[in-house]
Formats: structure tokens, C-alpha cells, sequence
């Protein structure tokens, strides 16, 4: 097997195995190389996790999130029998045992899947959003969809309050963009492209890295790292040593698609289209009668997480979420503690919010590019210091030093942990164009390092942010769709499962709301999102 070596900074090829490498070298490797199972021959990374535990656990997980399958794209490309929202319905199925609906029941719609002609389909695959909500009382809740695998599909809603509740039904994506987004995840990994910087004197080169390279001439530097085995290589500058290489930034994106794919990815066409109601689109709610027994429905796996009433978010995992509606109800929550916050900028913005929010917690200037950071701020009288930092690469961003760009897991390995930290982090929205095994171990080595946090500091607060729903563009749906983030959030669950950890829901969170869906979302969501945290951290206050 051909295998990337690495040697004083820089890498030769090799006929070595990867298991003598990982022997000689470095115990906790991962070493990206070229596949040789012919059912791949398009697939030009594979990466051995780091012990055998976890490669079952990702093949586990791997089976845990299978997509059904999608029904191949015909050449050449027509939408006519492909998923069109505006012949497809959704039904409400009839109160079980009389015609009122009460607190405590479960809705359920059926969803009837056709394609452009109006006929019926017969497959399933489609990705669908569902929703329960009433505007004037500020209130939602996300439904659970099942997919039968026969076009048809349910949608299951918990009934939480009282009055008018409306389905909303989308379409994020036929079948057959999966088909699509699936063959590009599996076919080019390098889809998106970054760029290493390396300067020495008064030379400047720049070269292409990546997770993994394509195997061409030129030779490789190896910056995989040694504690975490995270990989990362870059193509070797034709003048400057490997470790001339100074800063990191994205490269690009190849919007790597066939002859008419893109009509496959049409906002108000196919992509984050509503479906309409075959008949009534809502229902009204009774107060919840005495003695009226829990109502459970046969087909959804699970209930919601929490739901928004008056604009408030209220958890029913047994958190009771708090309302912090004053910056000082905030510092008394947060005096004496020590937040750090790692990961994309999904997470800098609840930094961003807490500093515009909190009069007294002022910002250093670390002379930090503000979507780069790092970023640290104190409140001296409260003593409150609170710090974000970026998870490593793969990170699309805009320029950043290389001593700088740390992993997470490397970072918690140096933080004391006690009952006055609070530890957040959320890595997610950089990693859709990925193949999913990419992100699976990402997570593992952050498991272990909380692992050993909890074990040496079993007090620390540890709160996990899910990827939430966006607004789709043909290029936010190629390189991180709704879809790339649902199947990742499946992932982050799993992996975290079982550990004395907290959940930030932001994916039921903004599927909930009636605010347009948007990878940062907005300031009323975050509100809420930052009640949640505080209620974490300061079980019993609020005001």
C-alpha cells in the first residue's frame, strides 16, 4: 500500500504499510492513503482512524445515518420525473377516538411526494423539514419525519399549546440532488481547496492543502498533527522548506457538477420550497382534559427537545431554561467563571453577543482579523473571563497564522477544568464537503480530550453547539447543505452519547422559529440560544 510519509517536515512516498508507520512513528497517526478497493476507484483518500475500537464505532455510525437510496439521474437530465413541491400535498390525519385535538396529543401528516408530471413517486430520499407554529403567539416546534421509502412520508408534531397550530412542510431537496451531493462528497473530497502560505527571506510561495492530496509529481508536506493525528498536507513549494509555512486561508471551490445538475439546486423551484395542504393546514388545540393519558406516537423515534412559546424557548428535556433578560442577571451568572469557546464562527458569535450585551465585559484587542480571532475578553469587577479560538483545519477562512490554527482537542488537553469553568464548542459547518468519516473522527479525538477533562476535572461545564438549518444558495447546498448538517448532527450525538455533557439544539432552535433560516441566526434565536447555556450554568437563577 502507498502511504504519505513524513520526514523532518516533509513527505516521500513510500511502499510502506501504515501500520509500520503508525509503530515507528507515531502511535496515534492517521495516515491518508490512495484506495486500492476497486468499488472506490473514484475515492482518492482513505483514512485510518486510530485504533480498531473506533473504526467499528465509525462503521457503526456510518450504518446509523445510511440515506436511503436515490434513484439514478437519467442522461441527459430532466426535472420531469424528478420531486416537484408544487405537485406534492401534505394531509392531516384525523384525531385519534373523536375530532378534538388536545395538549399532549400527537399530529399526524402525511406526505404525498410527486414529480413535475404530477405523477406519484415511488422512492424515497427526499429531504423534508417540518414544522408546528402559531406567529401571533410566538409559538413552535419541530415535527419528526419518516420516510416510508415509497414517496409517501409522515411528519409527527407533540401538541404544547393551546389555540391555533399550522404545519409548515419543505422541501430542502429531491431525491435526486442527494444523488448528486452524495456522488460529489464521494468523487471530490478536494471539491473545496485550501492554500498554505510559506515565506522564508523575500520569497512568498503559496501551494494547495487539504485533508488529503491527489497523488501527482510533486512532493508533500505532512503537518498531520502528532497528539491528535488529525491530518493535513500541503503540496511542497518549488523553492521553500515545509516548515517555511506561515499562515493558512481558503483557496476556493470547484462546483463540480454535470450537464444540467444545477436545476437539480433552484431556490423557489426544488430547493427550500414550501408544500401545500391537500385540505385544512391546521388544527386547534384544547387545554389538556383530567386524566387524559399520554398520547405516543407508533412511527416517530423521539419528541422534541423544546419548544417556543411567547417567543421563549422552553427546554422538555427536564432543563428548566431561565430567562436572563438583564445584563446584570447575566454577570451574576456568569461571576467567577472562566468560558472558553472553541470552534467555527457559528460559536464566535455568542462571544460577539455576550461582549455587545454585557456593558462591563470588555474585549482585548489582540489586533485579531474579526472572523479569525483569537478573541478574549474580561470583566474585571465580576471576574469573568471569556475566550474563543477557532478549530483547526478544515476551516474556510480568511487568513490565519499557523500558530494559531490549534485543534480542539489539543487545546482542552490544556485547560485545569473545576466547577468555574465552562467549556463550549461547536464544529460543524466547515465540514459538509467532506466525506462523513472525516467528521466522525474529528469528534473522536474531541471525545477523548473531554473524556480526560472530565476525568481529572469531573465539575467542568461542558455544553456542545448542533449545526442548525440555513438559507440554501446552489452553493451553500454543494459545499454544506441541510443536509450534509443533519447527517452530521446524527453523527455528534452518537458520538458525545453517555458523557456528562449539554446539548445546544440550535438545529430544532432555528427549524422552530418562525424567523428565515440562516447559518448565523438571528439575534432573537441567540437570545434564546444564550438562556439555554446560562440555564446550564446557573441552574437555579434567571431574571
Amino acid at each position: 500500500m502507498t502511504s504519505l510519509i513524513g520526514i523532518k517536515g516533509e513527505v516521500h512516498l513510500l511502499a510502506k504499510s501504515s501500520d509500520q508507520f503508525q509503530n515507528k512513528w507515531n502511535t496515534n497517526a492517521v495516515i491518508p492513503t490512495i484506495s486500492t478497493d476497486p468499488h472506490r476507484n473514484q475515492s482518492f483518500c482513505n483514512i485510518h482512524p486510530l485504533s480498531p475500537e473506533e473504526e467499528s464505532e465509525g462503521a457503526l455510525l456510518l450504518e446509523s445515518i445510511a440515506w436511503p437510496k436515490t434513484p439514478a439521474l437519467p442522461s441527459p437530465l430532466s426535472l420531469s420525473q424528478t420531486s416537484d413541491p408544487a405537485h406534492s400535498t401534505f394531509t392531516i390525519l384525523p384525531a385519534r377516538k373523536g375530532a378534538q385535538w388536545y395538549i399532549g396529543d400527537q399530529l399526524e401528516v402525511t406526505i404525498k411526494m410527486c414529480d413535475f408530471r404530477g405523477h406519484a413517486k415511488t422512492s424515497g430520499g427526499d429531504v423534508l423539514l417540518a414544522r408546528l407554529h402559531n406567529v401571533e403567539l410566538g409559538a413552535g416546534v419541530a415535527g419528526q419525519v419518516v420516510d416510508h421509502l415509497n414517496g409517501s412520508y409522515s411528519a409527527v408534531f407533540s401538541l404544547l399549546w393551546e389555540g391555533r397550530a399550522q404545519v409548515q412542510v419543505t422541501l430542502v431537496h429531491p431525491s435526486e440532488a442527494i444523488t448528486v451531493l452524495d456522488r460529489t462528497t464521494f468523487e471530490h473530497h478536494d471539491r473545496v481547496f485550501f492554500h498554505g502560505i510559506f515565506r522564508s527571506g523575500g520569497i512568498t510561495e503559496t501551494t494547495t492543502c487539504n485533508v488529503c492530496l491527489r497523488q501527482t509529481q510533486q512532493p508533500v508536506c505532512n503537518y498531520t498533527d502528532l497528539r491528535t493525528g488529525e491530518p493535513w498536507f500541503c503540496y511542497k513549494p518549488k523553492k521553500l522548506s515545509c516548515d517555511a509555512r506561515v499562515s493558512h486561508k481558503i483557496g476556493g471551490y470547484n462546483q463540480i457538477l454535470k450537464t444540467n445538475e444545477e436545476k437539480l439546486f433552484q431556490s423557489q423551484v426544488n430547493m427550500k420550497v414550501f408544500i401545500r395542504a391537500s385540505g385544512p393546514a391546521d388544527v386547534s388545540v384544547l387545554p389538556k382534559k383530567d386524566g387524559q393519558p399520554q398520547v405516543t406516537s407508533s412511527i416517530a423515534e423521539s419528541g422534541p427537545s423544546g419548544y417556543y412559546y411567547q417567543g421563549d424557548w422552553r427546554a422538555l428535556n427536564g432543563t428548566t431554561v431561565h430567562q436572563f433578560n438583564t445584563p446584570s442577571a447575566i454577570s451574576q451568572c456568569l461571576k467567577g467563571k472562566v468560558i472558553y469557546m472553541y470552534g467555527d464562527s457559528t460559536v464566535r458569535q455568542w462571544f460577539e453577543y455576550l461582549v455587545s450585551v454585557l456593558p462591563d465585559l470588555k474585549e482585548f484587542d489582540l489586533h485579531s482579523h474579526r472572523q479569525v480571532g483569537p478573541f478574549m475578553a474580561l470583566d474585571y469587577v465580576n471576574n469573568i473571563l471569556m475566550t474563543f479560538r477557532v478549530h483547526g483545519p478544515p476551516i474556510r477562512i480568511f487568513n490565519i497564522l499557523i500558530n494559531e490554527l490549534r485543534y480542539i482537542a489539543n487545546e482542552l488537553d490544556g485547560v485545569s477544568g473545576g466547577p468555574n469553568t465552562v467549556v463550549i464548542f461547536g464544529v460543524w459547518a466547515h465540514f459538509g464537503s467532506f466525506p462523513i468519516e472525516v467528521y466522525i473522527w474529528r469528534l473522536q479525538s474531541i471525545r477523548k480530550a473531554v473524556v480526560q477533562l472530565l476525568s481529572r476535572a469531573p465539575d467542568t461545564l461542558v455544553i456542545i453547539r448542533t449545526g442548525n438549518p440555513k438559507d440554501n444558495t446552489i452553493h451553500q447546498a454543494l459545499f454544506n447543505s441541510d443536509w450534509h448538517t443533519l447527517q452530521r448532527d446524527k453523527v455528534l450525538r452518537a458520538i458525545f452519547k453517555g458523557l456528562d455533557v449539554h446539548f445546544v439544539n440550535a438545529w430544532e432552535m432555528v427549524l422552530a422559529h418562525n424567523l428565515p433560516h440562516n447559518l448565523h441566526p438571528q439575534p432573537p434565536i441567540i437570545k434564546n440560544i444564550i438562556n439555554v447555556i446560562l440555564s446550564y450554568i446557573c441552574p437555579q437563577k434567571g431574571g
